[in-house]
């Protein structure tokens, strides 16, 4: 029996889809707590969440690491960040919301915005190399080929 490409594409895109709304929900709720929170309240967090950890481990890299960047967060830096994310998140958001509905304006559109995401994150990642950054860029580079699919499915069964 063959596979189904064209429904595994199809499932692919929904899914792809689904953790890109996700994505943008994680970044509007942070995005809205980083511009709701005083820097103590940050710093307070940072050592809450890291303090077992620093405990067992002193010299644990990434909770030294993330206690360092909250003492040297500054407000410019904090209030760019939560509008930062705070847009990325609002234009996910819709851009999923779009996709979902099948709305076909969506379709250029989540390529374009995702694409000009791309292009800042691969700038991010040679001047900062993050594997975290490089395993989000490889999936918003998958969902744009994913999105290209469906769109070229879309616009031909409206010609058929």
């Amino acid at each position: 029996m063959k596979p189904n490409w064209s429904a595994i594409y199809h499932r692919a895109f929904d899914i792809g889809i689904l953790l890109k709304g996700f994505d943008g929900l994680l970044e509007l709720i942070g995005g809205i707590a980083l511009l709701l929170t005083n820097q103590p309240a940050i710093r307070s967090a940072v050592a809450w969440l890291t303090h077992k950890e620093l405990i067992e481990d002193p010299g644990d890299v990434v909770a030294n690491h993330l206690v360092h960047m909250a003492h040297q967060l500054s407000m410019d830096t904090q209030h760019f960040a939560g509008i930062y994310l705070l847009a990325h998140g609002v234009i996910k958001i819709g851009l999923v919301a779009g996709l979902l509905r099948g709305l076909r304006w969506s379709y250029p559109a989540a390529v374009a915005v995702l694409t000009a995401f791309i292009g800042y994150q691969g700038y991010r990642l040679l001047h900062t190399p993050s594997i975290s950054l490089g395993l989000l860029t490889a999936l918003d580079v998958a969902v744009v080929i994913l999105i290209v699919r469906e769109w070229r499915r879309y616009v031909l069964s409206d010609r058929v």
